[in-house]
């Protein structure tokens, strides 16, 4: 009598392995659906992110973003490197440094920190006549090209025409200022 005991219990006790296998199986294949729809969305998700002033809307994805917030942080960044007054450059460089890569923070510190010496020693100030502007995507990058007019003393010395490139880089969120050179028009 035992015996037949045991061989229920035996039958009773393969058929829930054979049902926990078919649920864990079943769970096995939601986790690749799962993992799969998550793969899918990486980079695909666009977080809106609102420049200082908005003129245009624009699209940030990955570690990208739009060519039009390209376009409105170049004009950003170039009022605030190069419309400058002796009374205006310290806070115009300390909202400059707030958007700038924590890798290129010094160079951009010096940078503006000479430009604020020389603004003072000859109590000058620069202004950008902004002309155009080209974004490109791939490189996240804004050629800014426009006349740059220097004063000394109130008197007009210099207007050039003038090109900079901005470089960016999106990161954790944000939107950062790698760096802001001068080029040859």
């Amino acid at each position: 009598m035992d015996h037949i005991r045991y061989q229920d219990d035996l039958r009773e006790l393969r058929s829930r392995i054979r049902s926990q296998r078919i649920a864990l199986g079943m769970l096995c294949v939601c986790l690749v659906i799962a993992l799969a729809i998550a793969y899918a969305l990486v980079g695909a998700q666009r977080i809106v992110v609102v420049p200082p002033q908005v003129a245009k809307s624009f699209w940030v994805s990955g570690e990208r973003v739009s060519s039009a917030y390209l376009e409105q942080m170049g004009g950003y960044v170039a009022w605030l490197m190069l419309d400058l007054t002796p009374a205006s450059v310290e806070w115009k460089k300390n909202a400059l440094l707030s958007f700038v890569a924590p890798e290129d923070y010094q160079a951009l510190k010096l940078q503006m920190e000479l430009e604020a010496e020389r603004l003072r020693k000859m109590n000058g100030s620069t202004y950008f006549q902004l002309q155009q502007l080209e974004p490109d995507e791939d490189t996240q990058t804004v050629l800014l090209t426009g006349r740059l007019r220097t004063l000394v003393n109130g008197q007009e010395t210099s207007l050039r025409q003038k090109r900079f490139r901005a470089v960016f880089h999106y990161r954790g969120g944000r939107t950062q200022l790698k760096t802001f050179q001068g080029e040859s028009p």
